[in-house]
């Protein structure tokens, strides 16, 4: 464990400091560029940020294409900065055509990101496609209509039954003032369920 926090702290290091040298080649490029102040500070990090967004679009798999052109154009511009300040150009004479480069940066650098940040991931292919001859998959089978359930046979009630039934109800209204329900009406009278749901229909 420790080895593995040693070997990753040392990577680290390694990258603060490869950053920090790139960031002043970058800063001092642009300030014998004439872009001075704030401006001069601005470019290192618009480059790292460009090359972020590249390599990011680079790990998700979409648009590879376009995330290699802007992380290549970044990187020029990273290592172009890093070999002039190597003594291979006169920072005090800098010549017109990378006045150019420097001025033009910006516009570069927004073109890039934008396209980065909000291009369309392409759409996936279906790896088969369906000829016109009709390869559709044949529509499901409609489900047969359920057959209606037949009513329960009509049950015989007498009227002497049904006679009776009314004065049970009537003396029911008027002990409790309400209507008697169908499960005392069967239990007032001593009936089976199909017998009391019948009376109940005569009352």
């Amino acid at each position: 464990m420790r080895a593995q926090l040693a070997r990753i702290d040392t990577v680290l290091v390694q990258a603060v400091i490869a950053a920090a040298l790139s960031f002043a080649h970058l800063h001092d490029v642009a300030s014998a560029a004439g872009q001075d102040g704030w401006k001069a500070w601005a470019y290192p990090i618009s480059v790292d940020l460009l090359l972020v967004a590249a390599w990011r679009r680079l790990r998700t798999g979409d648009a590879k294409a376009a995330g290699w052109c802007w992380f290549v154009i970044a990187l020029t511009a990273s290592l172009g900065a890093n070999v002039a300040t190597a003594g291979l150009l006169d920072l005090d004479q800098v010549p017109a055509w990378l006045r150019i480069l420097v001025a033009g940066w910006p516009a570069v650098a927004f073109l890039g990101g934008t396209l980065l940040a909000h291009s369309a991931p392409a759409p996936h292919e279906d790896t088969e496609e369906q000829d016109d001859q009709g390869d559709a998959p044949d529509p499901a089978p409609e489900l047969p209509a359920p057959e209606p359930t037949p009513a329960p046979p009509a049950v015989a009630v007498p009227a002497a039954l049904v006679e009776h039934a009314r004065k049970v109800a009537a003396e029911h209204h008027t002990r409790t003032g309400t209507a008697i329900d169908t499960p005392t009406l069967r239990t007032r009278l001593g009936v089976p369920a199909p017998m009391a749901e019948a009376i109940a229909a005569h009352l």
